[in-house]
């Protein structure tokens, strides 16, 4: 699993860096989607989590849902477009979740995407992941997740 400055990304996923989401496909045709832990870390402790509900579409490129900490609310934006099939209810209720297990139990939702292999394509494997993390790190002025 590559490391990069504490923040651990597990080889497995596909990320979209510039927004720190990632992306693991299902099997079904779906994905399952989340942040990373550089996102968390930046972020701090989250508080609100606020999806699309199911049924909704999501544009590309546009947020999925909103997440809120004590410092910063924004947009969680997905890369590919499609229609939320579900969303992980135990982060609605308890978003930082996502803090202490982003990989896991912290998704945020599963998308059944539209032209998924054009998207996939500009996604980075996650074994390729730790040099174009390490410059996003450094434009953003952000030391690491320890």
């Amino acid at each position: 699993m590559p490391s990069v400055r504490g923040c651990n990304l597990p080889d497995d996923l596909l990320y979209d860096v510039d927004n720190h989401i990632w992306f693991s496909e299902v099997g079904d045709g779906t994905v399952k989607i989340g942040m990373t832990t550089v996102a968390t870390a930046m972020a701090g402790r989250l508080v609100a989590f606020t999806p699309k509900r199911v049924g909704r579409s999501v544009r590309a490129g546009k947020s999925c849902g909103t997440l809120e900490s004590g410092k910063w609310v924004g947009p969680a934006k997905s890369a590919a477009g499609g229609e939320v099939v579900a969303v992980n209810d135990a982060m609605v209720s308890e978003p930082s979740i996502a803090n202490d297990d982003p990989y896991e139990a912290g998704w945020l939702l599963i998308l059944k995407p539209e032209d998924w292999d054009p998207v996939k394509a500009t996604l980075v494997v996650g074994s390729d992941v730790a040099a174009p993390y390490e410059a996003k790190m450094d434009s953003e002025g952000f030391g690491g997740c320890e």
